[in-house]
């Protein structure tokens, strides 16, 4: 059964960097075809796909969050973080890590998110 956890601090400064991780356990980082991702959805919205980093080491980004976001991983620790720099307000959200099967947005496992508040 995989597992994935999400970590990172609660509350972050305006134009600071957001940094996350999401643990797997049951699972390896480097299982074909899947691509570990980034969610998010922020209070009263929908959910926002920030972006994923494949089996292979490959990553993808939303095209609004781009400029911002940076994924890696860490296969050594079954890890992969987010960093989402030049945070404001409007970055205060719930943050998943969740396992997509070959980048089709087939969701099986999600982690139970963590909530950070972009706030002085």
């Amino acid at each position: 059964q995989v597992q994935l956890q999400e970590s990172g601090p609660g509350l972050v400064k305006p134009s600071q960097t957001l940094s996350l991780t999401c643990t797997i356990s049951g699972g390896s980082i480097t299982s074909n075809p899947y691509y570990w991702t980034w969610i998010r959805q922020p209070p009263g919205k929908g959910l926002e796909w920030i972006g994923a980093i494949t089996y292979s080491g490959y990553t993808y980004y939303s095209p609004s969050l781009k400029s911002r976001t940076s994924i890696s991983r860490d296969t050594s620790k079954t890890q992969f973080t987010l960093q989402l720099t030049s945070v404001s307000p409007e970055d205060t959200a719930v943050y998943f890590c969740a396992r997509d099967w070959a980048g089709r947005g087939q969701f099986g496992y999600w982690g139970q998110g963590t909530q950070v508040t972009v706030s002085s």
